[in-house]
């Protein structure tokens, strides 16, 4: 049985009050039921979406686990409600002692936090501390790993989520202008690497003071790309197929091949 999957991006606002969070938020439900529109199952929207990406909102009063039962949150609670998708938004959040930036899970009759990124860029480290453990999402049986940003630019944390029985990999992002190529290449490496699907949702158009290029995409247990977006609002659509994941494991075995260690490094002269 194959699981839809979406990948959505659209512009955020700089949330520095509860206007801000609810304009985000009525944003993301939109995004929620234009994904079912599509018929995906699960959509994964960018990094930071509800807060907005921006130095100055993370430095001021960001929400935090308590406030998800706020009714700035309605649209997204009666977004999936409605259509019985299973929703990953990005948000930054304030958590009292640390802050982090973290994925909320939304389902039918759920609104929790889910994951907390472990890479911080060097402009978020002021900011937040990593989260201490990596998540997989079992999704109708299909076990998803979760990721923000950074994350994806280290393999062994897209490697730790296929070795837990991860069949595709969702990736929360915000990718400022001038970023295309490593969005490009990073995602599908991790997809190669590891013989799996991933599926990058990344931030577009302007937020605060930063511009952001939006590129979300699937790509395929190869690397090739299934659906890609440019700049505008939109979805990127496909359907996950575990035969496909496990064909492609057996045909190339690197995932299966790997040493857990190569040994000290000999350093030669001439």
């Amino acid at each position: 049985m194959t699981l839809r999957v979406a990948a959505a991006q659209a512009e955020a606002v700089a949330a520095h009050d509860t206007q801000g969070l609810a304009a985000n938020a009525a944003t993301a439900a939109r995004l929620v039921r234009r994904a079912a529109g599509e018929g995906a199952r699960v959509v994964v929207l960018p990094e930071a979406f509800l807060t907005g990406y921006d130095a100055a909102v993370f430095a001021g009063p960001l929400p935090g686990p308590g406030d998800l039962d706020a009714g700035w949150l309605d649209p997204l609670r009666t977004a999936t409600a409605e259509t019985g998708v299973v929703a990953l938004v990005g948000t930054a959040l304030d958590r009292g002692e640390v802050r982090t930036l973290s994925l909320l899970l939304a389902a039918p009759g759920r609104l929790e936090v889910a994951y907390d990124k472990q890479h911080l860029d060097g402009d978020e480290r002021p900011f937040f501390t990593p989260g201490e453990s990596g998540v997989t999402l079992d999704v109708d049986g299909h076990l998803l790993g979760l990721s923000i940003c950074y994350d994806g630019c280290f393999g062994e944390h897209a490697r730790t989520a296929a070795d837990a029985g991860a069949i595709g990999y969702l990736a929360s992002a915000a990718y400022f202008t001038g970023g295309e190529h490593r969005a490009e290449l990073y995602y599908r490496a991790r997809a190669l690497d590891n013989g799996m699907y991933v599926a990058f949702a990344g931030l577009t158009g302007r937020c605060g003071s930063g511009q952001f290029i939006g590129a979300s995409a699937v790509h395929d247990p190869e690397g090739r790309t299934l659906a890609r977006l440019g700049t505008g609002e939109g979805v990127a659509v496909a359907d996950l197929d575990p035969a496909v994941v496990e064909a492609t494991r057996a045909r190339h075995t690197m995932l299966a091949d790997r040493r857990t260690s190569l040994g000290g490094v000999v350093r030669l002269a001439v």
